[in-house]
C-alpha cells in the first residue's frame, strides 16, 4: 500500500508541475478556455469530495457519523478560511524588486500563488487520508480528481508571474514548490490515519470540507469572473458526471 501511496503522491504533485510546463508553452491561453478547464476540474473535485470523502466519513462514523462528518466539514473549511487570512507576502522569497511599477500586480500574483501552495497541503492530505479507508479504487478516484484540478492550476500561475516580472526559472521553481507541498500533504495524510485509524471519519470529512471550501471560495468565483458563466457551469456539471460515472463503474 505504501508504494501505491507514494506513487499517487508523486502523481498528484507532479500534475501541478506538468500543468506549469504546459503553461510555459501556452502562455496566452484565453480566459474562456482557462475558466472551462478549471470549472471542469471543480466538478471533478466536487464529486470526489462528496463521493470519496464525505459519504465514506458517514459510513465509518458509526452512531455519531453524521455529527462527526458535519463537524469535520466545517473544521476543514474554517481552517482554510483562517489560512486565507494569514497568507504572507512573498516578495523577498522570490527576490523581485518591490519598488517597480509592477509591484502591485506582482503582490496580487504572489499572493495567488501562495494561496495555491497553501491549499495544496490539505488537498494532498485529502488524497492521503482517502487511502486510510482501504478502498484503493475510491482513493485513486479522489487522487485523480485532485491531480486533474492541479493541471490547470499549474497552467494559470505561469503567465501572470512572467508578466509581473518574475524570471522563468523562478516562476518554474515556485510552481514546482506548490507541487512538492502536495506530495508532502499526501504522505502526511496517509501517515496520520495509519497511526490513528480512530480519526478516519473526522479526517475524511475534514479533507472533504477543505475541498468544498476551495471549490466554492476559489474555483467557482474565478471561473465566473470573466463572462464565461454558462460554459463554466456546464463544464462543472460535466466534470461531476465524469467522476460519477467512474465511481459507478469502479463499484
Amino acid at each position: 500500500m505504501m508504494k501505491i501511496v507514494l506513487l499517487t503522491a508523486l502523481g498528484v504533485g507532479g500534475a501541478t508541475i506538468f500543468g506549469s510546463l504546459i503553461g510555459f508553452v501556452f502562455r496566452n491561453i484565453s480566459h474562456k478556455f482557462s475558466d472551462i478547464v478549471l470549472s471542469f476540474a471543480a466538478g471533478v473535485m466536487l464529486s470526489a469530495a462528496v463521493l470519496g470523502l464525505i459519504l465514506p466519513s458517514l459510513n465509518y462514523g458509526g452512531t455519531h457519523g453524521i455529527l462527526v462528518s458535519i463537524i469535520g466539514i466545517f473544521t476543514g473549511a474554517v481552517c482554510l478560511n483562517l489560512i486565507d487570512k494569514l497568507v504572507p507576502h512573498l516578495h523577498k522569497l522570490v527576490g523581485t524588486d518591490t519598488e517597480t511599477h509592477r509591484s502591485t500586480n506582482l503582490d496580487k500574483v504572489l499572493l495567488f500563488v501562495t494561496a495555491i501552495a497553501i491549499h495544496n497541503l490539505p488537498e494532498g492530505i485529502a488524497a492521503g487520508v482517502s487511502f486510510g479507508s482501504e478502498d484503493t479504487a475510491q482513493a485513486m478516484m479522489i487522487a485523480c480528481g485532485i491531480a486533474l484540478q492541479n493541471i490547470p492550476e499549474g497552467m494559470v500561475i505561469i503567465a501572470p508571474m512572467l508578466a509581473a516580472g518574475v524570471s522563468p526559472v523562478k516562476t518554474f521553481v515556485c510552481a514546482m514548490v506548490t507541487g512538492l507541498i502536495e506530495i508532502v500533504g499526501t504522505l502526511l495524510g496517509y501517515w496520520a490515519v495509519s497511526i490513528a485509524s480512530a480519526i478516519l471519519p473526522f479526517a475524511l470529512a475534514f479533507a472533504g470540507g477543505t475541498m468544498l471550501y476551495v471549490i466554492s471560495d476559489e474555483m467557482i468565483p474565478e471561473t465566473h469572473a470573466h463572462g464565461s458563466e454558462t460554459g463554466a457551469t456546464y463544464a462543472l456539471l460535466a466534470g461531476f458526471c465524469v467522476m460519477l460515472v467512474s465511481d459507478f463503474f469502479l463499484g
